[in-house]
């Protein structure tokens, strides 16, 4: 079969799902974003711009994976100097770590069409487990003959389990950045 006559779908427990193989992030259909708290009252949100993953579908759905990588410097909240410190040894220590990794060890649960993967994030050479619930969007072929999914996810990290502790007091209580991070992701896997 060729790629144009494999399937691009396949049935299972009662969702139409992608057809077993290896997928790329499609870097023009992906957003890799943050959000924390500022002086305890606002959110700062932002995202990574250089972000790639490979996403592996299972013949058994259950046994799927990913691996992800993003680019530190890629940072970008919309100000230049937050984005300047937010890079420095204070936080990201993009110099040292250019990276952040996630890769799943495995499917914890699903429920129609979300899904709890387990995995590991590395930030700043320090590895924590993250769950990412992770929302499955969509199948299909694009009008170009690929082969698309949709998807989103979405975890919470402590930064401060990461060693990203800086961190400033404030005269009416409170700190200037909080300690919870809201990770959401947003994307297309394209079939390799």
């Amino acid at each position: 079969m060729t790629a144009e006559t494999q399937p691009v779908t396949r049935e299972w427990n009662g969702l139409t799902i992608p057809a077993a193989g290896t997928y790329q992030l499609d870097p023009a259909h992906k957003r890799v974003a943050f959000s924390a708290r500022h002086m305890m009252v606002s959110k700062v949100r932002g995202e990574f711009t250089d972000a790639t993953a490979t996403i592996t579908i299972g013949e058994d759905p259950l046994q799927s994976g990913v691996t992800a990588t993003i680019g530190t410097a890629s940072i970008n909240t919309s100000q230049e100097d937050r984005d300047g410190h937010l890079r420095s040894g204070d936080f990201l220590d993009v110099e040292k770590f250019p990276t952040m990794e996630y890769r799943s060890t495995g499917i914890k649960s699903h429920d129609g069409d979300e899904f709890i993967l387990s995995g590991e994030l590395t930030i700043r050479g320090v590895t924590r487990p993250v769950d990412l619930e992770v929302e499955f969007e969509g199948v299909g072929r694009s009008p170009f003959g690929q082969d698309i999914f949709g998807f989103s996810a979405k975890a919470e990290i402590d930064r401060e389990d990461f060693g990203l502790v800086w961190n400033v007091a404030l005269e009416t209580g409170g700190v200037l950045v909080g300690k919870k991070i809201v990770i959401e992701i947003e994307g297309e896997g394209v079939r390799q």
